[in-house]
C-alpha cells in the first residue's frame, strides 16, 4: 500500500495521518503540498492512494486557490466562491494521474457546497432542516421567510466552514437580532473567535448583502435539545460507513463551534437523555448520510437532537470533518481508525456495499424500517475542549 498526502505540510491534520500511517507499520506516506498542486506539481501515479487534507490555514494555500494578487487578511471573508473553485479544480488536478482518492472529487465538491449537499441528503431521506429557496439578499430573505411563515433562520455562506459568515438570524415585529462571528469594518468582513450580536435592522440587512455575491443558503432555525445550561449537538466522525468517534458540542448561544469558545460536552450524559432508542436512530442517520457518498473514506456528521430527544436532524456533512484530537476508539484515534479500515479490507467493503438507503421524505426524526444497521453502540467520546481553532469544514 503506497499512501500520498495532499495537505499543508506543517498542519497538524498531515501530522497526525503520518503518525497513525506509521504506527499501522506502513511506509510514512509522502506528502504532496498543496501550494505544489496549485502550482503544477505532477499529480500521484495510479498505484497510490492519496487523502487530500484540508487547504485551510495557509495564507498562501489561499491565495493560490483565489488566484488572487495578495493573500487575505487574517480572518477576512473574501473570495469564498473562488475559493471553493480552486479546491474543485486542484481535486481535479489531484486526481488526473489515475491515483485513488480516499476522498474523491465529485464528493469533496458536493460537500463543500452547502446546497448542493443538502439537496442531496434531502433526497436520499435524510432529516436535515428545511431550507429556502435561493436568495440574492436581505429584501428576498424576508420576503421567502415572511412566505415560509418563518421567524428564525441560518444564513450560511454556501462555500463557508467553521461557522465563518454564519448568520443566526431571528425576526419579529419591530425588531431583528443576528448573531454571528463576523466582525464588521468599514473595508470588510472578517471572520472572529467571538460571537457578536446586532439590532440594528440596517446594520444586519447591509452584512447580509454583502456576503449574497457569495450565495447563500439558508436553512429553517430547528431548536436544539440542551443539557444543563446550554445546547447541544453532535460531531459524528463516520468511517467507511461505521460511527466511530463523535464529540457533543456544548454552548450557550445559536454556534456550538468549539473554536467559538464553547465546551466538549458528556456524551454519557446526552446518550441518557436521548435514550437507546433515539440514540440508535440517530446513529443511523449518520450512516445514511454517509452513504450519500460512499466513495469516501469518512465524512464528518453534525447531527442535532431537537427539543424532546426524540427527533434530530443533519445541519451539515464536512468532507474534512476528522480532526477531533485526543477522542479514541479502542484505542484509536480518527486518522489510525481510517488506516485500519484500509488495511483491513473494510473501506472496499464499504464501497462495494453501500447504498443511499431509505426513501421517506426529509422530515427531523424520520426513521424509516429501511435504514441501515447502527454503527457501534458507544463512540468514542471527546475530552476537555483545545483552545485552537478546530477548522473542519471545506474552505479555509
Amino acid at each position: 500500500m503506497r499512501l500520498t498526502v495532499v495537505g499543508n505540510p506543517d498542519n497538524r491534520r498531515v501530522a497526525l495521518f503520518r503518525r497513525a500511517v506509521r504506527e499501522a507499520g506502513l511506509p510514512d506516506p509522502a506528502v504532496l503540498p498543496w501550494a505544489q498542486v496549485l502550482t503544477g506539481a505532477t499529480p500521484p501515479d495510479a498505484e497510490t492512494l492519496v487523502r487530500v487534507d484540508s487547504p485551510g490555514e495557509d495564507a498562501e494555500v489561499d491565495r493560490l486557490l483565489r488566484r488572487a494578487a495578495t493573500p487575505a487578511r487574517h480572518g477576512e471573508l473574501i473570495g469564498l466562491t473562488d475559493t471553493y473553485a480552486g479546491l474543485v479544480a486542484g481535486m481535479g488536478r489531484v486526481a488526473a494521474g489515475g491515483a485513488t482518492l480516499l476522498n474523491p472529487p465529485d464528493d469533496v465538491a458536493a460537500l463543500c457546497d452547502k446546497r448542493r449537499c443538502h439537496a442531496l441528503l434531502s433526497a436520499a431521506g435524510v432529516p436535515v432542516p428545511a431550507a429556502l429557496p435561493p436568495v440574492d439578499g436581505y429584501p428576498q430573505l424576508r420576503a421567502a421567510m415572511a412566505a415560509a411563515g418563518w421567524h428564525r433562520v441560518f444564513v450560511k455562506p454556501a462555500h463557508g466552514s467553521s461557522a465563518a459568515g454564519v448568520i443566526a438570524l431571528a425576526v419579529g415585529p419591530g425588531r431583528v437580532r443576528a448573531v454571528t462571528p463576523i466582525e464588521v469594518t468599514p473595508d470588510g468582513l472578517f471572520n472572529s473567535l467571538r460571537l457578536r450580536s446586532y439590532d440594528d435592522e440596517a446594520t444586519v440587512a447591509a452584512l447580509v448583502n454583502r456576503l449574497a455575491p457569495e450565495g447563500l443558503h439558508v436553512e429553517r432555525w430547528l431548536p436544539k435539545a440542551g443539557l444543563a445550561d446550554r445546547v447541544v449537538d453532535l460531531r459524528v466522525v463516520v468511517v467507511a460507513g461505521r460511527p466511530t468517534h463523535a464529540v457533543v458540542r456544548a454552548a450557550r448561544g445559536p454556534l456550538t463551534n468549539l473554536h467559538l469558545g464553547n465546551a466538549r460536552g458528556d456524551l454519557d450524559a446526552l446518550r441518557a437523555a436521548a435514550g437507546p432508542t433515539a440514540w440508535a436512530a440517530a446513529m443511523r442517520t449518520c450512516v445514511r448520510a454517509a452513504a450519500c457518498f460512499p466513495r469516501s473514506l469518512h465524512v464528518g456528521v453534525d447531527l442535532m437532537f431537537l427539543l424532546g430527544w426524540q427527533r434530530h436532524a443533519v445541519a451539515e456533512v464536512n468532507a474534512f470533518g476528522d480532526l477531533l484530537p485526543g477522542v479514541l476508539a479502542d484505542g484509536r484515534d480518527t486518522y489510525a481508525e481510517q488506516v485500519d479500515a484500509l488495511t483491513s479490507g473494510r473501506w472496499d467493503r464499504w464501497r462495494a456495499t453501500a447504498t443511499v438507503v431509505g426513501d421517506g421524505p426529509a422530515v427531523a426524526g424520520d426513521d424509516p424500517a429501511a435504514d441501515t444497521a447502527a454503527g457501534p453502540d458507544r463512540p468514542a467520546a471527546g475530552g476537555p475542549a483545545t483552545t485552537r481553532r478546530e477548522s473542519v469544514g471545506c474552505a479555509p
